[in-house]
């Protein structure tokens, strides 16, 4: 819930300026949903994307205040993210209900972006992987092997969401590792190693390379420091680059940023 329509609009019009032709990152701006179709019409015609933040599960009826899957593409959306930290610890979104909003955005022909991670009490307890399967199992609950084709996973450990502290990179690493182990058992190796999973958590220019140079990490879920054309630039520019690195040769497919 952040910028004007003002800056929303400058915002994607420098990116589109910058990077609207590059072809080495896939890249995608979800402003709030009253800034949807503004914000699309400045960045028609370049490679990056339109997203929304959130969708609702019906595709119509009395659900005042909620957005439509349709809604969304009527507006020139191709992806949305469910399952935000803020969407479950702040509105008090379950899992079942993330696992519904993820069937009905697929099928409508949404890309999904779902959002997992532990929040700072959890991880203390060693529970961190215990909450991310949960969370995985749950949040893809009824898709099919061709379905998961359209899923986007983000890790973001909640204590790392603003705080300015990320997760350490060898540990993100490991916890996307085990993500694409749990992917691999529910939808079969290749889909596994086809999914992209990104990382969210304070990500930085100064902290994109270490992430990204680890083996399992495909992209950044970007929150303030995309707010600012120039620490967004430069998380995409230092995202390139840390994968046409020699020693990241071992990472799979696009990135996602």
């Amino acid at each position: 819930m952040n910028l004007s329509l003002l800056e929303a609009r400058e915002l994607a019009g420098t990116l589109k300026a910058e990077v609207g032709n590059e072809e080495r990152v896939d890249i995608a701006v979800c402003p709030p949903f009253v800034y949807l179709e503004q914000v699309g019409r400045v960045v028609r015609g370049s490679r990056i994307q339109l997203g929304a933040q959130d969708v609702y599960l019906e595709p119509k009826g009395a659900f005042t205040g909620e957005i439509s899957p349709g809604m969304l593409l009527d507006v020139g959306c191709t992806s949305t993210i469910v399952g935000h930290s803020e969407r479950r610890h702040v509105i008090g979104e379950t899992d079942e209900l993330i696992a519904r909003k993820v069937q009905a955005a697929v099928e409508a022909g949404l890309r999904v972006i779902l959002c997992v991670g532990e929040l700072l009490e959890e991880r203390k307890d060693g529970r961190t992987t215990d909450v991310v399967r949960t969370q995985v199992v749950k949040g893809l609950f009824g898709l099919s092997p061709a379905q998961m084709k359209s899923v986007v996973v983000a890790y973001e450990p909640v204590w790392a969401i603003g705080t300015g502290v990320n997760a350490r990179p060898e540990d993100a690493g490991e916890v996307h590792r085990f993500i694409r182990e749990l992917l691999a058992g529910k939808f079969g190796r290749e889909i596994a190693d086809d999914t992209t999973i990104q990382y969210g958590g304070s990500v930085n220019p100064e902290n994109t390379e270490e992430l990204m140079i680890q083996e399992h990490l495909d992209g950044a879920l970007v929150g303030g420091a995309s707010l600012k054309a120039d620490s967004f630039l430069g998380i995409i520019r230092n995202t390139i680059r840390s994968k046409n690195l020699p020693d990241a040769e071992r990472t799979r497919g696009r990135t996602r940023t």
